[in-house]
């Protein structure tokens, strides 16, 4: 759980940045699951664009908290069309 501080000051820079994945017809595929992960263990921030062709089932809302959940990060900050995901640095198993 992050501070609401932290989430603030995450949200304030990610305002700038571009999405890195987009969210269209196939919705929240494996694809997408291991994607937003991957970016999330490079990153720990990543930014995503829900298409509009998406929207007639689904919220953005819906969509973003299910990505969240499912990929174990959490949501930042919902925007528009637009969501901000953060998860926290996975620490490497000791040897």
């Amino acid at each position: 759980m992050v501070s609401t501080r932290f989430r603030r000051r995450l949200a304030s820079l990610m305002a700038t940045e571009k999405p890195t994945i987009w969210v269209g017809k196939a919705g929240i595929s494996e694809g997408l699951l291991e994607e937003v992960s991957r970016q999330l263990d490079a990153r720990r921030v990543v930014k995503l664009k829900v298409q509009r062709s998406l929207l007639s089932e689904h919220t953005v809302e819906e969509i973003a908290s299910s990505v969240a959940e499912r990929t174990g990060a959490e949501l930042i900050e919902v925007r528009g069309h637009t969501f901000v995901l953060y998860r926290r640095r996975r620490r490497a198993p000791d040897r």
